[in-house]
């Protein structure tokens, strides 16, 4: 199985058009060593011919230019894209499907939380009903219902879990302050012919129990990498929030709960990577304190353009 990093950033990239901070700043006067980021998408094939998009963001134009593996091969209208899983119904997650409307019907996989979003609050799906149209596949992640298996067409060697995971739904959700099983997916993908599993949650409130298992079971984990601390936003002045309002589990932990790298400490996962970096965490920085004290647990920060192999 491949694995190709499309864009590695949290929503607005980095650095972010209309952002001054510290990380956005370096990033632009080259001060300190901190690549560019695209909202965060991942791709994946069994044979680099044929791929799924794992979250279509704003930025996805840019992306496939800049990817020749996901580039038109065969006629004049063409893509290797064959079909699109969200994780959520995120802004930065999901509007990058209008971009693709110049292209055959979408065949997307979709919880009922995130169709419903897609079609109420953020419509972009029946925007592009006169566009292209879409094949909306459902997740079927809701009520009691935590874990759905499922397949995509033409993709018979990778098996496809979604994972409901603690998370938010997005600020225009009716039901922002009162989750709903389904708002938010994990994916779990294992290659049937090499046995090899990746576990993709680039929204990640929590790791409990359950989310553990789910990500001792993997050998390559990409996950919710957005900030460093709880209170990054309210200590850089960019906003008012914490990670937990948005519906983040940051690196660093606290008193009250561990950080993500106290849950990836747990695992034996060959790969642990960071990804969805928001512009203010200092990981953005590759000779910072804190990537240093990450690559100290074995823990690395995706970059747009990277390539796994499982």
């Amino acid at each position: 199985m491949k694995v190709l990093v499309l864009g590695s950033g949290a929503g607005g990239g980095c650095p972010q058009w209309n952002c001054n901070c510290a990380m956005c700043a370096a990033a632009r006067n080259g001060s300190r060593l901190i690549r560019p980021r695209t909202q965060s998408s991942i791709a994946i094939s069994p044979d680099g011919q044929r791929w799924v998009l794992l979250n279509a963001s704003p930025d996805i134009g840019q992306q496939l230019r800049v990817q020749p593996a996901l580039h038109p091969k065969h006629g004049l209208r063409d893509s290797p894209i064959k079909a699109v899983v969200l994780m959520d119904a995120q802004i930065d997650h999901a509007t990058g499907l209008l971009s693709l409307r110049e292209g055959p019907p979408i065949e997307l996989y979709v919880t009922p939380c995130v169709f419903e979003d897609l079609t109420t609050g953020l419509p972009i799906l029946t925007v592009l009903d006169h566009y292209c149209g879409v094949h909306w596949h459902m997740l079927p992640v809701a009520g009691e219902q935590r874990v759905a298996e499922f397949s995509v067409d033409g993709f018979e060697t990778l098996r496809f879990r979604a994972v409901a995971i603690p998370g938010k739904a997005p600020p225009y959700s009716p039901h922002r302050h009162d989750p709903k099983v389904g708002d938010n997916i994990a994916l779990e993908v294992t290659d049937r012919m090499t046995g090899k599993r990746l576990f993709y949650a680039p929204g990640l409130a929590d790791v409990g129990d359950v989310e553990l298992q789910w990500m001792r079971d993997a050998d390559c984990l990409l996950v919710d990498g957005t900030f460093w601390t709880e209170d990054e936003m309210v200590q850089a002045g960019l906003g008012s929030k914490f990670a937990s309002d948005m519906g983040h589990l940051p690196q660093s932990g606290s008193p009250q709960r561990g950080g993500m790298m106290d849950a990836l400490d747990r695992t034996g996962a060959h790969r642990k990577l960071l990804i969805h970096i928001n512009n203010s965490n200092p990981i953005l920085d590759d000779y910072g304190a804190e990537r240093a004290e990450l690559a100290r647990r074995g823990i690395e920060v995706a970059h747009d353009g990277m390539e796994i192999v499982l």
